[in-house]
């Protein structure tokens, strides 16, 4: 898919004279009425784009900001010379009917006139307001991971796999031999002792309520802007009894309830009531997270965007916006973009320059109440140009190409070039660097470049869709802390390919479909997906090349979307159906389906096993959505009320073993793999 690079906005122009109420309908009837007068002499055909005399409302396009001049010419007199003759002009008469005119024009106060006859068209226009539009959707979500740690004896902080770590509340012996107890379950013994406590399984719930308000000031320009509320909010994590304050004077941080916050609710079991999320006091994040503010403006050349923008390339292999109902990730980007094109051949062309990181700046804690914080060190910007070209067949012209049995081709390059000078020194925060007394003022060469093209196609012939995304990333890096090398450029050489190919039949109630993904491994390290310390440790000089699809490409249930949160270093298989039991015009759709994903890893020795086989995993869903709402009056779109319910079993292999040597026999443990298991309710509405 291009990236959201369409240069034709909605037209809404009747939709406000509607929402002016009874008096406005009056005048716009009046306003028709005398248009459709005028509308028995003939008229040229306006250009593509453009308004055509004695139109009630402005068509959408580059002309589109233009009053509509509809129902102002007088009428002609009978037996009067044709349309396209030099009329009679009576200068006299003419200035007579001018005066008139100006008399009954309305007020410029932004009233409007008692009559609808004094209702003009360029008035209307002048007076129109910007229209809100709200979309969004709310989702709760119920989800149980069973056993994802695989039966792998890694502790809480024993993250060198990578893998999932062990559940807080289990009892199990760790790799060193060390047993991990939890002595509070079960009976007490005659000594007071609890028996070990033994959980698996890890349930939660979470919900998100995601409002797209959408700022309409005319057909040609408007604000977008995504804002989150109770962002993936775990049910139940905001108690007034895990409430904190701050500590006593000259101590920093916060302090428990215990301590006399709530003495209602100075215990879990006492809890009364939910709180907002509010940062430092009973959680991270607050409870209104706004994601992106962008502004649109279309020009007659083609159009401007600026703002926080979401960013979606091809099938969103590198660039995900993360739109879907189930979406957890998105790509936005700071950013000023061009688009333009020539639509009459479906081609776009585009540029943007992105602001990737800015480095330190002024900003302090008292910027709350006004302030304007700045950049402190350009050098240590990281700058990025974006270029992109791409055919995207208009949608009804696609539709009608595919019903007569025609190939249809989109397609196009996203090519991102990225560059850092200077850095931040690693593992130190832009906010709180010492510079005083650092070297270099808190700063450290970094030398990266990079280039990123992102090739995608599309081939679409009557019921079969194939589509592949192929991305590399191609630079270099001459300081970073998991080299010993200093001004010694490392080079960075990545790879990811994604391919789709789906084939509908019985009225598109089957699908059959089978995807492959391929993400580029680096023999020079261990393990699969880096630690919480960023760069992995290196155990050669040789090039970087892991390669890592973007989190929001989601194609299991366990392995690549929790276990490893991603695909990464690794390739994998996957055939899947779906059928549609019921699938209604009206959107309504009852079906389910099938999917088997098997991974394998690129470079074997990342594995904790040595081996290529990662596992197999197969997933169930079966899934609902009413005929409500305003979206899901197409069958391939989702809109109104949807459920799902999904389960998915996971089967490790070899790569995900134990090497030799490290099982113990002679501890009390249980060394082989076992599933990994989960089931996922969805409730969704969208609108």
């Amino acid at each position: 898919m291009v990236p959201r690079t369409s240069v034709g906005p909605r037209s809404f122009g009747f939709r406000s004279l509607l929402s002016r109420g009874s008096a406005t309908l009056a005048a716009c009837a009046a306003l028709l009425v005398t248009a459709g007068a005028h509308a028995q002499q003939p008229t040229e055909p306006a250009p593509e784009g453009q308004a055509r005399p004695g139109a009630g409302a402005p068509a959408s396009g580059p002309a589109a900001s233009e009053p509509a001049r509809g129902g102002l010419l007088p009428e002609e007199e009978p037996g009067a010379a044709p349309s396209d003759a030099m009329p009679q002009v009576d200068p006299a008469k003419d200035q007579q009917k001018l005066v008139q005119q100006g008399r009954e024009r309305p007020t410029a106060d932004g009233s409007i006139g008692a009559r609808p006859s004094e209702v003009y068209s360029e008035d209307w226009w002048a007076h129109t307001r910007p229209i809100l539009e709200l979309h969004g959707y709310f989702r709760t979500r119920g989800e149980l991971f069973h056993n994802f740690s695989l039966s792998r004896h890694d502790a809480l902080g024993q993250g060198e796999q990578n893998l999932w770590a062990q559940p807080q509340d289990t009892t199990f012996t760790d790799k060193a031999g060390a047993r991990r107890q939890v002595l509070l379950c079960g009976t007490p013994s005659a000594q007071g002792q609890f028996s070990e406590c033994y959980d698996k399984s890890q349930a939660h719930a979470n919900l998100r309520l995601r409002l797209n308000p959408e700022i309409h000031i005319s057909d040609n320009l408007r604000i977008m802007s995504q804002v989150d509320l109770l962002d993936n909010l775990v049910l139940g994590s905001t108690p007034d009894s895990y409430a904190l304050r701050p500590s006593g004077v000259g101590a920093t941080g916060y302090s428990g309830a215990v301590n006399g916050y709530n003495g209602y609710a100075p215990l879990g079991a006492f809890a009364t009531t939910q709180g907002p999320p509010t940062a430092g006091v009973n959680g991270y994040r607050n409870s209104i997270d706004v994601q992106r503010a962008w502004a649109e403006y279309l020009t007659p050349v083609g159009q401007l965007r600026f703002g926080r923008m979401p960013t979606h390339w091809g099938l969103g292999m590198v660039a995900n916006a993360g739109d879907c109902l189930d979406c957890d990730f998105q790509t936005n980007s700071d950013r000023i973009m061009f688009v333009t094109g020539l639509k009459s051949l479906d081609l776009y062309f585009g540029g943007a320059w992105d602001f990737v990181s800015t480095g330190p700046t002024n900003a302090t804690p008292y910027d709350v109440y006004g302030g304007q914080p700045y950049n402190t060190a350009n050098l240590a910007n990281v700058g990025q140009w974006v270029l992109f070209a791409a055919r995207r067949t208009n949608p009804e012209l696609q539709r009608l190409k595919l019903a007569r049995g025609d190939v249809v081709l989109n397609g196009g390059l996203y090519s991102t070039y990225r560059k850092q000078l200077l850095d931040v020194v690693a593992s130190e925060n832009p906010l709180t660097i010492d510079r005083v007394n650092m070297a270099n003022n808190g700063l450290e060469r970094r030398g990266a470049e990079a280039f990123i093209p992102d090739a995608w196609v599309q081939l679409l012939y009557n019921k079969l869709r194939l589509e592949a995304e192929f991305a590399a990333i191609y630079g270099s890096l001459e300081n970073s802390p998991a080299s010993a090398r200093v001004n010694d450029p490392i080079k960075i050489r990545m790879w990811g390919l994604a391919t789709q190919a789906e084939f509908r039949a019985v009225e598109d109630k089957l699908r059959i479909q089978f995807g492959h993904g391929w993400a580029s491994g680096d023999p020079n390290v261990e393990g699969l997906a880096p630690g919480n310390n960023g760069l992995q440790p290196r155990r050669s000089e040789g090039a970087i090349s892991s390669f890592r699809f973007h989190p929001a490409y989601y194609v299991d249930y366990i392995f690549f979307r929790r276990i490893m949160s991603r695909i990464q270093n690794a390739y994998y298989f996957r055939p899947s159906v779906e059928y549609d039991f019921v699938r209604n015009p009206n959107g309504q759709k009852f079906g389910g389906g099938a999917a088997i994903i098997w991974s394998r890893a690129s470079e074997f020795i990342q594995t904790p096993g040595n081996k290529r086989d990662l596992g197999v995993e197969l997933d169930l869903q079966i899934y609902y959505q009413a005929k409500d709402g305003s979206l899901n009056d197409d069958p391939n779109k989702m809109g109104g009320f949807y459920t799902a319910l999904q389960y998915g079993v996971f089967f490790p292999l070899g790569g995900l073993d134990y090497l030799k040597g490290e099982q113990d026999p002679t501890k009390n443990a249980d060394w082989s793999l076992s599933t990994a298991q989960t089931v996922r309710l969805i409730l969704g509405v969208m609108f």
